[in-house]
């Protein structure tokens, strides 16, 4: 089947040139328009708006990204615990109706207490994951449930909820979601559409999938799994690497002293990528670690770098172990974007193509 191909917008110019995180800013208005735009015309399925507690809304941002554009998906960061499940219910199936059902909702829970705190959530970490699923067992009966219900949770109660408004698509909007610690895995088995990874060598990625729909099939239901990288890309193999390391000097020239003392991160994806470094800088064939070292595993860094034809050979062979989905983002998130349209993209549709149809023709 075709592979879903996601990018990401951010909501205003970077202010470096080698870009780690694109979620901030302020909000410019045309800047988001020509960012999505560029998403859909460099043949992007899907573009995902990220969250932190200080950027800007989201929800807005995907109508207006959906706006000023034709056919693209919205993957909107959720995060939980900041609004009534039942009013967001509402808010998402409005929104999915409002732009054509072309939204898709991304639970993140957080994994970094400082970020939830500047929005007053002073829950630990595993107590947020138990009060997602209350959040999600409840914004599901919302959007599905025929009559009034009545909900008694840890941290939710409700009487004779209901929703006069449903979404576009069924039986929800399709939910993915992040995190792959203890406690994030058995909610989002339990609840989720597509289980979001960071991009680790391919041996971790097939032994989360498996571990991953291992708990689905308790609640008997399998998964679909996407996993993000930052592509570095050029002419030749050589020019690759070399814009690699410029690259990795400038996010290390950019980090804020303080942040370049060894420390361990708080999120456990973001452990597991900066951990990727001790078996070696290069893994499987062009998987390139040293950025999610430099950057504490933050902001999906781990990099695949060749010509567009390896990467897009290195991202298909995650194909073959079962992913559905990639997302693609690079360093300098708006001229990348358009980089990718060039011969990436092509490229890793022909190679998905291709094994599709040798699959076919075998079976």
């Amino acid at each position: 089947m075709p592979i879903n191909i996601l990018g990401m917008i951010g909501v205003a110019p970077p202010s470096s040139a080698s870009t780690v995180h694109i979620v901030g800013g302020g909000v410019d208005a045309g800047y988001i328009t020509g960012f999505a735009q560029a998403h859909e015309n460099s043949g992007f399925d899907a573009i995902l708006i990220g969250h932190s507690s200080s950027s800007a809304d989201g929800f807005l941002i995907a109508q207006h990204a959906a706006y000023q554009t034709e056919h693209l998906k919205i993957l909107l960061a959720h995060r939980p615990g900041f609004a009534a499940p039942t009013q967001a219910a509402r808010r998402v199936a409005t929104l999915d109706n409002l732009i054509g059902g072309r939204l898709w909702l991304h639970i993140i829970t957080g994994g970094v207490d400082a970020d939830q705190r500047r929005d007053g959530d002073f829950l630990g970490h595993d107590e947020r994951y138990r009060r997602t699923d209350e959040y999600l067992s409840i914004m599901r009966k919302v959007w599905t449930s025929d009559s009034p219900f009545d909900f008694d949770g840890e941290f939710y109660q409700v009487r004779k909820a209901s929703s006069e408004v449903r979404g576009v698509q069924d039986p929800h909007v399709p939910l993915w979601f992040g995190g792959v610690s203890e406690a994030a895995i058995p909610v989002g088995a339990k609840h989720c559409d597509t289980y979001a990874l960071f991009g680790e060598p391919r041996a971790n990625v097939a032994q989360l999938m498996a571990r991953l729909n291992g708990v689905a099939a308790t609640h008997q239901r399998k998964l679909k799994f996407n996993v993000s990288f930052r592509p570095i890309i050029a002419d030749t193999e050589g020019a690759a690497w070399d814009k690699a390391q410029q690259i990795l000097a400038g996010v290390q020239q950019g980090r804020e002293p303080d942040k370049l003392r060894a420390r361990t991160p708080e999120a456990e994806t973001a452990r597991r990528l900066s951990r990727l470094i001790e078996d070696g800088e290069v893994q499987d064939e062009r998987l390139w670690v040293p950025l999610a070292a430099a950057a504490g595993g933050s902001g999906n860094t781990t990099a695949l770098v060749g010509t567009p034809d390896q990467v897009a050979e290195a991202i298909a062979k995650y194909y073959d172990l079962g992913i559905s989905g990639v997302l693609i983002r690079g360093f300098d998130p708006f001229n990348d974007t358009v980089e990718y349209g060039r011969e990436l993209i092509p490229a890793i549709r022909e190679k998905v193509a291709a094994r599709d149809a040798e699959r076919q023709s075998a079976g």
